[in-house]
């Protein structure tokens, strides 16, 4: 894969907790921006026929379309030592495991979350493994997320799906824990944030004239 320089990014983007409440407004209220929707009624993501916590009360699920080769998007997202470079919101990564990116891979990755009335400024630090991969298809991992007053336990599915001028994208994930399921509004509107704008950032460096080579 071509060097990636990381694209200016204000948000504060995490896996988790992501925005202060006053930027996101109301769930349920605040407009939806094109590109990244939650499908009504649909069935829930998997991968090898498995998918997120069926029992989480904090789920959410987006969607985007990427006009580049699949594999672009694939090696970015599967590249996960390279995160920093395109995610300004991951402060950290390591790699707990070597080789190709596959069932078992781990990696253990911090990320900064701003005060809210829940838990203080804290880092997220984050390990998650790899339970399920098809290759150019879909990805499952799960693992704990840790901060001061805050522990949760996370399953992230991602699927991809080429159609006509790019490659479809849907990510869905679940939260529990006693801190998100304190306020499962106010935590299932914080994951919104924080799906949307990692398909933001994968679409914009997907999408990067350095990446965005023809299929």
């Amino acid at each position: 894969m071509s060097d990636t320089t990381k694209t200016p990014n204000t948000r504060i983007r995490t896996a988790l907790f992501t925005v202060p409440l006053i930027a996101i407004g109301v769930l349920g209220t605040a407009a939806t921006p094109a590109g990244a929707t939650t499908p009504p009624a649909a069935k829930p993501l998997t991968c090898r026929g498995e998918g997120v916590d069926p029992h989480a009360l904090v789920r959410y699920r987006a969607e985007t379309v990427i006009h580049a080769p699949l594999r672009t998007i694939w090696k970015l997202q599967t590249d996960v030592e390279r995160w920093p470079t395109w995610q300004d919101a991951v402060t950290t990564m390591e790699r707990l495991d070597h080789g190709p990116f596959r069932k078992g891979s781990a990696f253990r990755w911090t990320t900064p979350i701003p005060p809210n009335p829940a838990t203080p400024a804290t880092s997220l630090d984050i390990t998650s493994t790899v339970e399920q991969l098809r290759h150019h298809s879909c990805i499952r991992w799960t693992g704990p997320a840790v901060g001061e007053g805050l522990r949760i336990n996370g399953v992230h599915v991602w699927n991809f799906a080429r159609v006509k001028g790019g490659v479809r994208v849907s990510t869905e994930e679940t939260h529990t824990g006693a801190e998100v399921e304190a306020d499962v509004p106010t935590a299932t509107a914080l994951l919104r944030e924080g799906l949307k704008a990692w398909l933001r950032d994968l679409k914009t460096a997907a999408e990067a004239p350095t990446h965005n080579r023809p299929l």
